[in-house]
């Protein structure tokens, strides 16, 4: 059995996304790991933080982003299947540039993917998720954050990365183009695996997450988006309200943890700034229904069919 790693990367250390650690936590499970790397600014330092790893497993491929012709957060989608099609793994496991593994979960990521190495029915592998918010101590567990994600998937050329990235989808006869599309597409059938993925993409100063938005604006809804994001201030809210985090983070982040030095800004608020979906009251009422009555998510799109006996 062979594990293939792979993601894609434009301006990410610029943008504060942890490649490097995000990379690294994946090569004790991988037999190689696939980068797709955007044409990046100048002062971005992304690439030298990847050679830095020094590991014979990496490997880039180097890409130019064309948002006129993938818009709409469809060049995320292109730039990730450029890296899963350089795979040559049996399963394939994906990582955004802010996403990781912990170290504890790796034995239980391989033996899930060697027990279910030759059962076809299963196309991918499904993920528990922590989404860390402001800083590493707080981490959401709402109902308008998703809970499960599919990051492992099989080698196979008709999967394909979907929407803006965040999923995959069968698309059987895809025109190479139109990933938002619907028609003809398929839900991967998946079973779960007893693992986390580390989300840490709302981990930043306020600063350098507005810098992140703006970026994420241009891709998904152009010029005009971007020019709104920049002219407003982020604030990540009252922070003491999120549910706090008791375990430990995989060891490659603990530099990044111990440096954490902007405590004194996400604090000062913007009073005119618009609530999050998870400061609102319908989900917060969901929130609470679904962890303290239910104990399962309700009301929630799902881009996966869950084989429960699996």
């Amino acid at each position: 059995m062979k594990i293939s790693g792979f993601t894609m990367s434009k301006n990410a250390e610029k943008l504060g996304y942890p490649v490097k650690e995000s990379i690294m936590s994946a090569l004790p499970l991988v037999d190689e790991f696939v980068i797709a790397l955007g044409d990046s600014d100048a002062d971005d330092q992304s690439r030298k933080l990847i050679e830095e790893i020094n590991s014979d497993k990496i490997k880039i491929i180097n890409t130019v982003w064309d948002i006129e012709k993938y818009p709409r957060g469809m060049e995320h989608a292109h730039q990730t299947d450029i890296a899963k099609n350089n795979c040559t793994g049996d399963w394939l496991i994906y990582l955004q540039a802010d996403e990781l593994i912990h170290e504890k979960d790796i034995p239980v990521i391989r033996k899930r993917c060697q027990e279910l190495l030759d059962d076809k029915e299963v196309e991918g592998l499904l993920f528990n998720y922590f989404h860390f918010w402001g800083d590493y101590e707080h981490y959401h567990y709402s109902h308008s954050w998703y809970k499960h994600e599919v990051r492992i998937v099989r080698n196979d050329p008709m999967i394909h990365s979907w929407e803006s990235a965040q999923s995959f989808r069968r698309i059987p006869e895809f025109d190479e183009i139109n990933y938002r599309v619907q028609e003809g597409t398929h839900k991967l059938n998946v079973a779960k695996v007893d693992a986390y993925i580390y989300h840490y993409g709302w981990v930043r100063s306020p600063h350098i997450m507005k810098k992140k938005l703006v970026s994420f604006a241009n891709n998904h809804r152009g010029k005009d988006g971007a020019d709104k994001m920049e002219k407003t201030h982020f604030d990540y809210g009252d922070i003491r309200k999120i549910r706090k985090f008791k375990e430990s983070h995989p060891s490659v982040m603990n530099d990044k943890v111990s440096n954490f030095n902007w405590e004194d800004k996400l604090y000062k608020r913007n009073k005119n700034r618009q609530k999050f979906k998870h400061e609102k009251f319908k989900y917060k009422l969901l929130s609470f229904i679904e962890n303290y009555i239910l104990h399962k998510t309700i009301f929630t799109f799902q881009n996966y069919n869950l084989h429960e006996n699996k």
